[in-house]
């Protein structure tokens, strides 16, 4: 699918943009090649390692598959628009008009331009984005209470052992309370990335380092990673929960299994299950990895719901095609029912599409205020 997918566009742009270039055939023959391999990326990551999700290559060749790809699709949104703007012009002044070759390598400029920003954009270490948010009932002793929000790092390759211990780093100075990690650690196994995770273990907070799987962890030998992220001191919470004091006074933090869980043999997402004996009338903030189930989790009295997954839409306008698949939440906060969901941009995102472009990273600090 991938490698359809990315082939289509390559072909309209020799069509429309390579072709009617006043360069020599060899030249041409050249750049089709060039752009037909880099649009085939995943299927060179997949001969790599066994899957699209984990490209075995140097850091600076993924960097460079994935600025070439970022490229490719640039331009062929450009040359789309290109094409439609002459198109209207032949319409209205009812005569073909020939496009000059300099339209065609400012577009390319242009999108190769935008490519190097969006790939430095989202290989960057994730800056703090605070946020606040109001839970009714929540105990004046839990007021100002601060949770770090981690999610979608994708350890590899692209984001590798250097880059996991400069976000860490930033990640303890935050002063928060509490770190959570909602989902997608990693892309590869345990062999692959065992260097690159070990950073993690020196996550710090008072209250501890909480998490749950994302859809990720179910693609690489699941119960290997739970019990190395476990090993690493996180606490993972698929369908669980655990019970934060501040003197008397409780705040439940719950997290599901994530939804692809059951495609791989594995106990989907139970809410019932991850709730099971804790005690009533105590707020519940939940760790979700996809945020589509969040009206069911308002339903069930849950007072805020943290989640990750899409990227936030990685580039302006493309979150409105991500939206659908996610319940209609893409990036930040909702308000769903008499609950608060707030879907993070990521820490990272995965390194088969590594593209920013006005949706940045994010290390979400997230205070807790009370609600009368």
């Amino acid at each position: 699918m991938f490698h359809l997918i990315f082939a289509t566009p390559v072909l309209y742009l020799l069509v429309r943009t390579l072709w009617p270039l006043g360069l020599p055939l060899p030249a041409k023959i050249g750049i089709a090649v060039l752009m037909l391999v880099a649009s085939q990326y995943h299927l060179w990551s997949r001969l790599s390692s066994g899957s699209v999700f984990a490209p075995e290559f140097p850091r600076a060749v993924v960097i460079l598959f994935n600025w070439a790809l970022g490229t490719i699709l640039l331009l062929a949104v450009l040359q789309i628009l290109l094409d439609l703007g002459a198109l209207v012009v032949a319409v209205v002044r009812w005569q073909g008009i020939t496009m000059p070759d300099s339209l065609r390598y400012a577009a390319a400029g242009l999108a190769a331009i935008l490519a190097a920003i969006g790939v430095a954009n989202a290989t960057r270490v994730p800056p703090l984005r605070d946020v606040e948010i109001a839970i009714t009932g929540l105990p004046p002793e839990f007021d100002g209470y601060r949770v770090l929000q981690l999610t979608d790092l994708h350890i590899s390759r692209l984001f590798p052992a250097s880059w996991a211990s400069a976000t860490v780093a930033r990640a303890n100075a935050s002063g928060a309370d509490l770190i959570v990690v909602t989902g997608d650690f990693i892309d590869g196994s345990v062999a692959m990335r065992r260097t690159d995770v070990e950073p993690l273990r020196d996550l710090r907070a008072p209250d501890g380092i909480y998490a749950i799987p994302g859809n990720h962890e179910y693609f690489f030998s699941y119960d290997e990673w739970m019990r190395h992220l476990a090993g690493l001191g996180m606490r993972m919470l698929p369908n669980a929960h655990a019970v934060l004091m501040r003197d008397d006074a409780r705040l439940v933090l719950a997290g599901v299994a994530d939804l692809s869980a059951p495609q791989h043999g594995r106990p989907g997402p139970d809410l019932a299950a991850a709730l099971a004996g804790a005690p009533p009338g105590v707020p519940v903030v939940l760790l979700d990895h996809q945020p589509r189930q969040a009206r069911a989790a308002a339903a069930r009295g849950v007072a805020l719901q943290l989640s990750g997954h899409t990227h936030g839409g990685m580039v302006v306008g493309l979150d409105r095609l991500v939206a659908p698949a996610n319940g209609g939440f893409v990036s930040g906060r909702y308000r769903v029912g008499d609950m608060t969901l707030y879907v993070s941009n990521g820490t990272a995102l995965w390194p088969g599409f590594a593209l920013r472009l006005g949706r940045p990273s994010e290390l979400t600090r997230i205070t807790l205020r009370s609600r009368p």
